[in-house]
């Protein structure tokens, strides 16, 4: 397999390709274009879910040269709805914003909006800076994007500081002081969630930190952790499904070879005309194999695509359909077409397609920044073909990308994940790290709880932040009673809040 891939939070697949070829590199989030709908909404969500909100914020909160003080108008969304007001200091469920549009993320964590009646609470999404329409430079982003030396600006410290002063500010303006605030978060969010407790104790009471792989850093956590997830999901589904798609791999680099063979590649797949090579298969299949064991909900999902309720057990299904017999290409066919045309609308599937619904093209930057996690290796076992990682072709990637060196040990450093659980348990206090063990970030997730009230919740049969998901008549049993747990314990830290007023 030519390309190597680096699996990186929330939703990004590095698609390598091997040197000396690596002017022709791309990376790029491959979304089909139908997810731009919203999640279906239950019954107490179907008003008006937000309004949006501009907040003037400082474009560099550590430095005092004259750029520093350059800003931007930073986007959050805010629903008065529930609010019992400042008056009653009601609290302030704030969202600290991903890599992408913060209306997705709004519009995907219904767990805020399914609470908020109970807790009567402000509701806030912020969105992270060089992201959606919080760019800054005048909101130019081929200004923004541009180089170094504006990116440079793009950073999970500067995230964290403007999410601090917007809610200081926000609360001000409300005169709701002293209403207390939590802050949520799922996958890179969930982490700014839990690193935002530790660094403005000040400023939130709590975090729900959901999916949020702090410890994927280094080698805190297995490079082969992420993909030994996904093998497993396949292969606890079925033993011909996990071997179908592991010994898949040589088959179409094969077929690609040969005259003709390309052409036969994308008959079976139902490729569109404009592009194929055998690699950019193999990087369509892997991206339908790592996101749907990652969206692997136990209820119809339209998070990433529109997915069936369990899409690994649906893609697995029709690999070990009858029907097709032993054409491997059949099956794989139907494995993709579950995650990418579960619709039925698609009539070919466009390998070039570099569309970004979700503006998430800048997590690149951060991937080659600061934001170093080491999941891309495959051992002999793993649904994907045997590699290691390599951290010399990320950085001669990111010096040709951006002419700079990542710097892989910067968030232990100024966040910490090395011996957690000393570290915190006398220091760190109110975060909650919910993780699904069918998700494969949670091999980079706080899965033992340490101390009482910093706290993990680890569900087995979980996939990626499925707890921040609307609430379904559908649910299981196991994952109401994991969001009847948060709201116990939220409900316990504004409980000791009110009581030390």
């Amino acid at each position: 397999m030519a390309a190597t891939f680096f699996i990186l939070p929330c939703f990004f697949l590095f698609s390598l390709s091997s040197f000396p070829t690596l002017s022709s590199v791309k990376i790029t989030p491959r979304f089909p274009s139908s997810m731009v709908r919203p999640e279906q909404l239950s019954v107490s969500t179907q008003t008006k879910l937000y309004e949006a909100k501009y907040f003037t914020q400082t474009l560099d909160h550590f430095n005092y040269q004259p750029q520093s003080y350059q800003t931007f108008q930073q986007r959050y969304l805010i629903n008065y709805t529930y609010w019992d007001g400042a008056d009653k200091l009601a609290p302030i469920f704030v969202y600290t914003g991903n890599e992408g549009d913060i209306e997705w993320f709004a519009q995907n964590t219904g767990f805020m909006f399914d609470t908020a009646p109970h807790f009567k609470a402000l509701l806030v999404f912020i969105e992270h800076r060089f992201y959606g329409k919080s760019i800054p430079f005048g909101g130019d982003k081929n200004v923004a994007y541009s180089n170094a030396s504006t990116l440079g600006y793009l950073s999970s410290t500067q995230a964290l500081a403007d999410y601090a002063t917007l809610i200081i500010d926000l609360k001000n303006n409300l005169s709701a002081t002293h209403s207390p605030v939590v802050v949520f978060g799922g996958s890179y969010g969930g982490m700014l969630a839990a690193w935002f407790r530790l660094k403005y104790p000040h400023v939130t009471i709590g975090a729900l930190a959901s999916s949020a792989p702090i410890l994927n850093f280094e080698n805190i956590t297995s490079p082969y952790s992420f993909t030994n997830i996904i093998t497993q999901d396949f292969r606890s589904e079925s033993e011909n499904c996990y071997k179908v798609i592991k010994g898949s791999w040589e088959q179409i680099e094969e077929t690609a070879k040969k005259n003709g063979g390309l052409e036969v590649l994308r008959k079976s797949f139902r490729i569109c005309k404009n592009y194929i090579s055998g690699d950019a298969i193999e990087s369509w299949l892997s991206t339908a194999y790592i996101y749907g064991a990652m969206t692997d909900y136990p209820t119809p999902s339209n998070f990433l695509s529109p997915l069936p309720a369990y899409p690994v057990k649906q893609m697995c299904k029709a690999i070990d359909d009858p029907g097709v017999g032993n054409d491997t290409f059949a099956k794989l066919y139907g494995a993709a077409n579950v995650y990418y045309n579960y619709t039925g609308t698609t009539k070919c599937f466009d390998l070039a397609d570099d569309s970004d619904p979700h503006g998430l093209a800048e997590w690149t930057w951060q991937a080659c920044t600061e934001m170093i996690l080491p999941t891309s290796g495959n051992n002999e076992e793993s649904i994907f073909p045997v590699s290691t990682w390599n951290y010399s072709k990320r950085a001669a990637f990111c010096n040709y990308a951006f002419d700079i060196k990542p710097r892989p040990n910067w968030i232990t450093t100024e966040f910490g994940g090395h011996d957690i659980k000393r570290v915190l348990k006398r220091f760190g206090s109110n975060i909650i790290f919910f993780n699904g063990l069918k998700d494969p970030w949670s091999g980079g997730g706080v899965l033992e709880s340490i101390s009482k009230s910093i706290v993990a919740i680890v569900a087995k049969d979980g996939a990626h932040h499925v707890d921040l998901r609307f609430a379904s008549s559908e649910d299981p049993e196991w994952l109401r009673d994991v969001r009847e747990r948060e709201v116990k314990i939220i409900t316990k830290w504004l409980s000791e809040y009110y009581h030390d007023l």
